[in-house]
């Protein structure tokens, strides 16, 4: 049953008004809302926030209240994060190097957090999507560049989750077309319905699906000692070659923080109507996600290993269906059909969450209506663009022959070449005074979050010369750290003698953080237009360059491949 926190029944939504390129009054005052049915009351799978509702929180019971209103974009992104990709990933490191690279999921949960925690706050205070700030912030280029680079990588990501919907029919007996299709179309019409609210509780159901991986721990009963210390203490699985270990961590890297769910949560957040006043109830609902994330990504890699630990099928991993059968063989029939059943779950989440981010990113640009608020009559371009992309996806999967196994490593080697690049603009967007106003971010969370975008341009940069150099040798992954880390030790020590030597002539004004809870940006046709520094322009340019020459030369290496050894399947 639902928590309503006002006592009175029914929505609110606001009075229609221009949809596309101009802004929404709401309360008296402009905002930069494109879609008018982005304000209204939050109506959440678990309770109701009406619009005019401003009385304060006292007591547990009206904070409880409030929270189980605001939750769900969190817990959606991250559950949807731990897809069929993550799937597959995740069972590859514990069938291969057992619990040993579990600490790699340790030093995600800070990145996770950061990266997400402003797209939270730029859904929350500007109402405008990721894409459409890039757009009207930076420009034509790079605003078609996140459009078309979101759009190919989703597309490609939502393939790889019918993979992941086939291989668990497959593996429960279940006829592969129907099942696929049927899933396509259940996605579908739980999104078309006009209401946010029941698209949510949907959702919310696919998110509890994901405890099924609980008693597969229970029954794996794997050695808790072991996993602890390899959680929490970072080492190289013994005897491994280097380059693949490294590239597997890239691959942990990517499939666990991705573009897409930058596009996602930002939307999300926007078209559930969460204002600043519901800042710190949406980022409890944000560490809520990560918890069952790194919990779920653990638990997979955690009784992967114990369950083929000893087994001739140790090392030799071939796909999640493999590992369904391992499971079922040596731990129980019921160990399988749950996981088969978790990978077809988490597949749909998965294929949901991707497909409206890239509808959402689509429309915020075109200055289409984009809202699940609104019916299939109401927001036809936003709807075929969501039912087109999860169709052709699914039917790219039936097809025989078709080349999934390049669809899936091309998923990996994009989301590593493009993660960077996302990263940066959220950053520079987290620095937008007119963006963000008092919300923008403080010194020590720049300095972390530029350490994180080195540490992905380096991985990026291995990533892609393991696809262009498939032998790609140990010498030269340490070689690329080196040179890499080194390169932006140097970039870094140079900006700090440089503002040490010439500081800037104004120098920067304290932030005044009063009022915070209701800021909001201006309507984008009143923001003047940003002031990059020098060093920005010329970060940009080389980030351009960079993305340019590594997307070239990956799509090259992906039809050599093609080409050269016919199609792939998994």
């Amino acid at each position: 049953m639902a928590v309503k926190s006002s006592g009175r029944p029914g929505s609110r939504p606001l009075a229609e008004a221009p949809h596309s390129g101009g802004s929404v009054a709401a309360a008296g005052r402009s905002t930069a809302v494109l879609d008018s049915a982005h304000i209204g009351d939050i109506q959440g799978a678990f309770g109701t926030i009406h619009l005019d509702d401003d009385a304060p929180r006292a007591g547990w019971r009206a904070r409880l209240a409030t929270l189980l209103a605001i939750v769900g974009p969190g817990l959606i992104v991250m559950v949807g994060d731990n897809d069929a990709g993550a799937f597959g990933t995740y069972t590859q490191a514990g069938q291969t190097y057992g619990t040993s690279l579990l600490w790699v999921l340790l030093l995600l949960v800070p990145v996770l957090y950061v990266n997400q925690e402003m797209v939270l706050r730029l859904g929350v205070v500007t109402g405008v999507g990721h894409a459409r700030l890039i757009l009207e912030r930076f420009g034509k280029f790079w605003g078609a560049f996140s459009v078309i680079d979101l759009f190919i990588l989703n597309a490609l990501t939502i393939v790889t989750e019918f993979i992941g919907i086939s291989l668990g029919l497959d593996y429960l007996g279940l006829p592969k077309i129907p099942g696929v299709l049927l899933s396509a179309a259940v996605i579908v019409a739980a999104a078309s319905t006009g209401s946010f609210k029941r698209f949510e509780q949907v959702c919310m159901t696919l998110v509890a699906g994901s405890l099924l991986l609980v008693p597969i721990v229970v029954m794996v009963h794997p050695t808790f000692g072991q996993v602890a210390h390899d959680f929490i203490v970072p080492g190289m699985p013994a005897g491994s070659d280097l380059s693949k270990v490294v590239l597997l961590i890239i691959a942990i890297i990517g499939t666990t923080v991705a573009p897409w769910q930058l596009f996602f949560q930002q939307s999300y957040i926007i078209d559930k109507r969460i204002t600043p006043r519901f800042m710190k109830y949406e980022k409890i609902d944000l560490w809520l996600g990560i918890v069952i994330v790194i919990y779920g990504a653990a638990a997979i890699i955690a009784f992967t290993a114990a369950a083929f630990a000893g087994h001739a099928e140790f090392g030799n991993f071939t796909d999640a269906e493999g590992v369904a059968r391992g499971l079922s063989k040596y731990v129980g029939k019921t160990a399988g059909v749950l996981f088969a059943l978790s990978l077809i779950d988490a597949s749909i989440i998965g294929a949901a969450a991707v497909g409206l981010s890239t509808s959402y990113a689509l429309g915020d640009v075109l200055g289409l209506k984009h809202s699940l608020h609104r019916k299939i009559s109401d927001a036809k371009g936003f709807y075929l663009m969501f039912a087109g992309v999860l169709l052709v996806s699914a039917i790219i999967v039936l097809i025989p022959g078709s080349p999934l196994g390049l669809l899936t490593v091309g998923v990996q080697v994009l989301a590593g070449v493009l993660l960077p690049s996302a990263t940066v603009f959220l950053l520079l967007l987290c620095n937008d005074s007119q963006v963000l106003g008092p919300w923008v971010n403080g010194p020590i969370l720049n300095a972390f979050t530029s350490a994180i975008i080195a540490i992905l341009v380096v991985l990026s940069l291995i990533l892609t010369a393991g696809v262009m150099f498939p032998d790609m040798s140990a010498r030269m992954v340490i070689d690329i750290l080196i040179g890499g880390g080194a390169a932006f030790a140097a970039a870094g020590a140079g900006f700090l003698i440089h503002h040490r030597l010439r500081p800037p002539q104004d120098a920067p004004q304290a932030i005044d953080r009063s009022g915070r809870s209701s800021w909001r940006m201006s309507p984008l046709a009143l923001l003047t237009a940003p002031k990059l520094s020098a060093g920005s322009r010329i970060g940009l340019t080389v980030l351009r360059t960079y993305l340019l020459i590594a997307m070239i030369l990956v799509i090259v290496r992906v039809v050599q491949l093609a080409l050269g050894h016919g199609s792939a399947s998994t």
